[in-house]
């Protein structure tokens, strides 16, 4: 039996902007999503609880060969607000369409109590796109800067007395792009921790066999080459630092050719809770805990190895 891990709670809060002509989604404010409010709600709530259990799989280290290991993760929603209205904007220079003003949804929703009062971590923004605006994936603020998928302005977001981080996903999508997201932010907060570690040694280089990134699955050539099957050897579900872990053949059946599975599968493969594994003779820690609790783990100076 293996050891149960710690697990990390993620209080969320949801923020939906759902623009509206009468009961219906106003498509000349989206740009591409219209149909009725109660459908586009429904589509959010049952996307939403996908991620949920998406982000919560992927956090159970190799679970794809140990069905008994728990998550390190766990999201729950603290509440959800509602504004049957458009996103505001802002002309941010170098922007071509209106940039989401993040600034003014922290303002309008009063970040700073739920983030400061009720421990909010993540704030989950569902809007559109629709080539009618401009958005961050992920957007960071807190005592240690902003390290995210964007351009990590520091002044785009209020700064509090603890991290937390925006995603802003695209109702006229689904499941996996709006895990995507969360991909683009593991990776640019492992690859800030140790880029030695995290991109050159467990990400490697397209088309060599480590473990890839969101776009490059370990047999990838381009981006998101996730059909690809192209069959290739490959360390991922026996990864180590040094090498030397076992090679499996492995394509795009691996993970159905789906990319939401593929995101798991990988997330599934990052170093997890008791992963036992060393790095020039130290062990690795738990890396979920950069994204379960951003502040500790930077107060405790932890990195990828203990």
């Amino acid at each position: 039996m293996r050891t149960s891990p710690a697990q990390f709670e993620i209080p969320v809060l949801l923020v939906q902007y759902f623009p509206t002509k009468g009961n219906l989604i106003d498509r000349s404010v989206t740009g591409d999503v219209g149909g009725s409010l109660d459908a586009l709600r429904t589509h959010t709530q049952t996307t939403t609880a996908a991620v949920i259990e998406a982000l919560g799989q992927g956090s159970r280290f190799r679970a794809y060969k140990h069905p008994d290991a728990t998550p390190s993760l766990r999201f729950t929603v603290v509440e959800s607000l509602e504004f049957l209205e458009p996103l505001p904007t802002w002309r941010k220079p170098g922007h071509r369409a209106p940039m989401t003003d993040y600034r003014a949804i922290m303002d309008r929703i009063d970040a700073r109590r739920w983030v400061m009062e009720h421990g909010v971590k993540e704030i989950w923004i569902w809007g559109y796109h629709g080539g009618v605006i401009d958005l961050w994936e992920s957007n960071m603020a807190g005592p240690w800067g902003d390290i995210s998928n964007s351009d990590r302005d520091p002044h785009d977001l209020p700064v509090f007395d603890r991290t937390y981080t925006v995603y802003h996903y695209n109702y006229g999508r689904g499941p996996s792009e709006a895990v995507e997201d969360h991909m683009h932010q593991i990776e640019a907060v492992l690859r800030h921790v140790d880029a030695e570690l995290f991109w050159n040694k467990f990400v490697g280089k397209p088309g060599e066999g480590r473990c890839g990134w969101a776009h490059y699955p370990p047999n990838g050539v381009r981006d998101y080459d996730w059909r690809n099957r192209t069959i290739v050897w490959s360390d991922i579900e026996d990864w180590r630092p040094e090498g030397g872990g076992q090679k499996i053949p492995i394509n795009c059946d691996r993970w159905h050719g789906d990319s939401l599975q593929w995101f798991i599968y990988w997330m599934q493969s990052l170093p997890g809770a008791d992963n036992g594994l060393t790095w020039r003779g130290r062990p690795l820690s738990n890396w979920w805990s950069f994204i379960g609790d951003f502040d500790a783990a930077m107060q405790a100076r932890r990195g990828l190895v203990e």
